[in-house]
């Protein structure tokens, strides 16, 4: 009797769980921060100096994306949303150049709860795998 209830607490415990996949990619791209080459925080002529990310520069943009899935046998399978993301840049549907990590994380999520909507996603995105933001999204 005892094993019962724990059993049926456990699975009571589950089903309010929250579950999310996740899938990583990259895309090559080129962006700038204009800002840099003027304002003083950034143009300071030391060692802090980042006055060159005013200039385009390339990047390997790593992407780290997690979507909220509402049962645990393939709500959204992990190699066709890949794919699908991978696809939005390919055809040029969403672009990286010229943008900061944030604004790609934002470009991103539009198009994600446009074909998935009424879930959280979660989005990270990095410049070469060093340095990045994440953006967590909640439900629409």
């Amino acid at each position: 009797m005892i094993q019962a209830q724990r059993a049926q607490a456990l699975k009571e415990k589950l089903s309010q769980s929250s579950k999310m996949i996740w899938v990583t990619f990259r895309k090559e791209g080129t962006h700038k921060y204009p800002a840099a080459l003027t304002d003083p925080k950034l143009a300071t002529g030391d060692e802090y100096d980042v006055s060159f990310l005013g200039y385009p520069h390339r990047h390997m943009f790593h992407f780290h994306v997690a979507i909220e899935v509402f049962h645990d046998d393939r709500d959204i399978e992990f190699i066709q949303f890949k794919r699908w993301l991978e696809k939005l840049y390919a055809d040029k549907t969403l672009a990286l150049d010229y943008k900061s990590c944030e604004m790609i994380s934002d470009d991103l999520y539009l198009a994600i709860i446009e074909r998935y909507p009424g879930r959280r996603v979660t989005i990270e995105v990095s410049e070469d795998g060093e340095n990045g933001s994440k953006a967590e999204y909640p439900r629409s």
